[in-house]
């Protein structure tokens, strides 16, 4: 059978998965370059992200358990970021 992951370890797959899908720690992402011709702004998207990635990994790591409506609401976050990202072409 198969087991459902604790909320903390929940909330570190989809940090791990965030990590891996965005493009965080790359200068060109955090610089504004296409002149008004962007759908959402990438580079506050992606702060956006940045700033809870480190909030929820610095919460983990002090012993604070998520709630499942934060959980939910990180996957979302991240899921509505990747579009604008898709729709951007950066992803």
């Amino acid at each position: 059978m198969n087991h459902k992951p604790s909320r903390t370890d929940a909330m570190q797959l989809i940090i791990d998965e965030a990590k891996a899908t965005f493009p965080l720690y790359e200068e060109e992402t955090f610089v504004c370059g296409t002149e008004g011709n962007c759908i959402g702004c990438p580079k506050k998207l992606m702060e956006l992200v940045d700033s809870e990635l480190s909030y929820w990994e610095s919460a983990l790591k002090r012993g604070v358990i998520p709630q499942f409506d934060e959980i939910r609401r990180f996957g979302k976050l991240c899921k509505n970021v990747k579009r604008g990202l898709v729709r951007n072409h950066i992803l």
